[in-house]
């Protein structure tokens, strides 16, 4: 289930405000700047610090290089 372009135009990190990488197809929201993962859980993405997953430097590198062979954009320009 893919989230609707509107709510991706203002979903921001909760923890820094920043945008978002949105990876459809793996249900999550990623910060790259923090390393942060959030859940997207049945089309309701989980924005809470204390649920979100710290990613380390392989599982970063595997997700910026899937970002950018698939054109996803982050959530907003900051």
């Amino acid at each position: 289930m893919t989230l609707d372009p509107k709510l991706l135009e203002i979903l921001a990190c909760p923890d820094d405000k920043g945008p978002l990488l949105y990876f459809a197809d793996e249900a999550s929201l990623y910060n790259p700047r923090l390393r942060r993962r959030y859940a997207v859980s049945e089309g309701i993405p989980v924005m809470l610090v204390d649920e979100s997953e710290q990613v380390d430097d392989a599982e970063h590198e595997r997700l910026l290089m899937l970002a950018e062979a698939t054109g996803v954009r982050p959530t907003f320009e900051a």
